[in-house]
């Protein structure tokens, strides 16, 4: 797998008139080369040259993980008190970089890598390759689809787990701890974020965490959460009264059900983002609480929790089968509570299908 995407990385480098595309510690390695390091005051850089072997400059102790991945690196490694320019130059003579047109991962390469890009060849030029990996990784395969629906499965057998404890008393915190826990008990490997565990006049705030607050009867309870497997991400908010819920509320949440619904419906391939967004969007301002919707509707999904395609305005590209993304419209109104109902989607050749299923109905619980 990592061979067949490596090859078309730099099929689609070539088109784009790129020498070489570098990829730093992250998701993107992942998915490239099937390698996972984390990133540390140990620079490490892979090299995907249009023409010749790829290379990769690492740490001399973790070098043998690099024969866990399938491709037939150049490698060049450096020692505890070694500085690594020696062996980035290395690297760069071996390629023969200087004057190259290099694609780097302009929103995740930080200065340290660049700078000893740029020392190693300087007379390379650096330019973002963001347009080139986002237009491999938005079109899962069936593996990554797997991963993703089993992500889903932990992430709402927990969530029903834990409803049935949850009553007036309880702190934010302790809802979330049991949340977690759950995640984790059910076979998570990790948490994809921070649980946001939203009450009462707290759920109007679209990405507040976590805090103290005890949560009390009339209160609306916003959870937005969720894991990783195998790297892959899922992300589901649901939103529930503690008790009855107001009139106001009542309206809120059922204008956020239909625009949840518009936004799933308008999911397909050729339909754009903005389509998406816009499908979502109108239903809430036709209802009169459009200054509310602070947010776009949606966000790729997979190895990370946001990555393209985005359903937003703006976004005029179509979508295509094996897309996945989150439709998540809300209404947040200060001082009264928010409402949000989110769910991730996959684009298939017909239309597309909801991978979360959890109930979308207002639910009291407590």
């Amino acid at each position: 797998m990592s061979l067949d995407r490596s090859t078309r990385l730099t099929q689609l480098a070539a088109q784009d008139k790129f020498d070489c595309i570098t990829i730093t510690p992250g998701p993107n390695m992942h998915y490239f080369t099937g390698l996972s390091f984390h990133l540390s005051e140990r620079p490490i850089t892979v090299f995907f040259p249009v023409k010749g072997k790829p290379a990769i400059v690492v740490p001399a102790f973790e070098a043998s993980k690099t024969d866990n991945s399938l491709i037939d690196w150049q490698l060049f490694t450096y020692i505890d008190g070694q500085e690594p320019i020696e062996a980035y130059q290395a690297a760069a003579k071996a390629l023969d970089m200087n004057g190259w047109r290099i694609g780097v991962e302009a929103l995740k390469m930080r200065v340290l890598e660049l700078r000893l890009l740029e020392t190693s060849a300087p007379k390379a030029k650096f330019d973002p390759a963001e347009a080139i990996i986002a237009q491999m990784r938005m079109i899962k395969d069936a593996d990554e689809i797997a991963a993703m629906r089993k992500a889903v499965a932990i992430t709402e057998n927990a969530l029903a787990h834990v409803l049935e404890g949850i009553h007036p008393g309880l702190t934010e915190r302790q809802v979330g701890a049991e949340l977690t826990l759950a995640l984790l008990r059910g076979g998570a490997e990790s948490l994809s974020f921070e649980p946001l565990i939203q009450s009462g006049p707290n759920s109007a705030l679209p990405h507040y965490v976590v805090g103290d607050r005890v949560i009390q009867s009339g209160d609306i309870l916003l959870l937005d959460f969720g894991v990783e497997v195998g790297g892959y991400a899922s992300d589901i908010t649901r939103t529930f009264a503690i008790g009855e819920a107001s009139d106001e509320i009542k309206k809120i949440y059922d204008l956020v059900k239909r625009a949840n619904e518009a936004g799933r419906a308008a999911g397909k391939p050729g339909a754009s983002g903005q389509d998406v967004d816009r499908a979502a969007r109108k239903v809430i301002v036709d209802g009169g609480y459009g200054k509310y919707f602070t947010h776009r509707t949606g966000h790729g999904l997979g190895l990370e929790g946001h990555e393209p395609p985005y359903m937003v305005e703006g976004n005029i590209v179509p979508l295509q089968a094996g897309n996945t993304y989150t439709i998540e419209p809300g209404i947040y109104v200060p001082g009264l509570g928010g409402v949000r109902i989110e769910d991730d989607m996959l684009v298939t050749p017909n239309g597309s299908e909801s991978l979360t299923t959890f109930p979308r109905e207002l639910k009291a619980i407590g």
